[in-house]
């Protein structure tokens, strides 16, 4: 089944690709794009966790917040490359 916000948020990153494509801002327009998708994957992972604590079931709360955990360290290398260099580029 797809998702229409995970549609609409592929269909943006090739607006973008196609916008920027002979531009310094590519790389930067990729970038917000990868990060749209794991921001919504961070609330989908969250949500999940809060409603396996609610219903008792503490495996499913351990592996949904790994899941969490790598996508919030996944957002934050995209942030640190952005600032240190693609931002930059773009500029």
């Amino acid at each position: 089944m797809t998702r229409e916000a995970i549609k609409g948020i592929i269909d943006e990153g090739t607006e973008i690709m196609e916008d920027f494509a002979d531009s310094p801002a590519l790389d930067a327009g990729i970038l917000s794009a990868a990060q749209a998708v794991e921001h919504y994957e961070i609330t989908r992972y969250d949500t999940l966790k809060t409603w396996a604590e609610e219903l008792g079931l503490p495996d499913a709360v351990t592996l949904l917040d790994q899941n969490l955990q790598e996508e919030k360290e996944t957002d934050e290398l995209l942030t640190r490359l952005a600032k240190a260099r693609v931002n930059r580029q773009a500029a």
